[in-house]
């Protein structure tokens, strides 16, 4: 898909080179350190068996093949993504589960031609990096039936998140902040964390019933504050500020490698290293309106 065609491909590109190998070598993180956003997040589900469902931003796919078995084997998943490495890996362990209800497509759900077929639209901290929110939430509803719901999950701000945010303080220290031409996936982990922003961005796309439902809790970033400092320096708001101060950034890396580990050992806990986090878990619902 070109450029032209596509007003995500400088973003879908980035995630597909720059981004795929440090989310891959940070899997481990990623998916079982914030288990506890998911899990709060499913059990507010209510799927009955049969369901049809549609998973937004699914990366590897472990969400998918959570609906999927909630949904049974007389239900569907779908799980969409713009990067197919993590699809590849999805496909892998939906076979290896021998889940059988449950496929996976490539695509950039802002423009993807979605029939209105699906009973619920999910997504796990995808919807924060799209580029324009209201377009995509308006075609993300364009796959729901009348009465379908809605249901993402969302960082809240990064004082609430001090797993990001004290990372980044650390780094400010040493090197500047991007510029506004800076390579990125998106708006970043906190663009959706504003209630009222994000109220009025549903309510433009066409949804109803909004709720809000603030999860507070562990994350995982590391078995050791060696692991904690790389995974920061790869991803997330301290790994932004590191990527793009290049040279200046290297002449402070160790510095920077320095002060990060000794700030992230102090959360060491029971073998981890253990921070605060929060998060909105939001539903609405599709009225049925064009």
């Amino acid at each position: 898909m070109s450029s032209v065609a596509n007003p995500n491909q400088e973003f879908i590109d980035f995630w597909n080179s720059t981004l795929v190998d440090k989310f891959n070598r940070y899997r481990h993180i990623l998916r079982e350190g914030m288990r506890h956003h998911s899990d709060a997040a499913f059990k507010k589900l209510k799927l009955p068996p049969g369901s049809r469902v549609l998973d937004v931003g699914c990366g590897w796919g472990d969400t998918s093949l959570v609906l999927a078995r909630l949904v049974g084997p007389s239900g569907t998943v779908v799980g969409l993504d713009c990067c197919d490495n993590f699809l590849e890996t999805a496909r892998k362990d939906a076979k290896a589960a021998r889940l059988s209800n449950v496929e996976f497509i490539s695509g950039d759900v802002q423009i993807h031609p979605f029939e209105p077929t699906y009973d619920l639209c999910f997504s796990r901290f995808g919807t924060m990096f799209f580029a324009n929110p209201v377009a995509a939430l308006r075609n993300m509803r364009k796959s729901l039936k009348p009465g379908g719901q809605l249901m993402i999950v969302v960082w809240r701000v990064i004082e609430d998140n001090p797993w990001l945010g004290v990372p980044k303080e650390v780094v400010l220290q040493f090197l500047p902040p991007p510029g506004e031409s800076a390579s990125t996936c998106g708006p970043g982990p906190f663009s959706m964390a504003s209630e009222s922003v994000v109220s009025a961005q549903l309510k433009a796309a066409g949804y109803a019933d909004l709720k809000f439902e603030r999860v507070d809790g562990p994350v995982e970033i590391g078995n050791a504050p060696e692991e904690a400092m790389q995974f920061q320096l790869a991803l997330g708001p301290a790994g932004e500020i590191f990527r793009e101060a290049g040279e200046e950034a290297e002449r402070h890396r160790q510095e920077i490698e320095a002060a990060l580990r000794n700030q992230l050992a102090r959360y060491m806990n029971g073998g981890k290293i253990v921070m605060n986090s929060s998060s909105w878990v939001i539903t609405a619902r599709n009225p049925g309106i064009s």
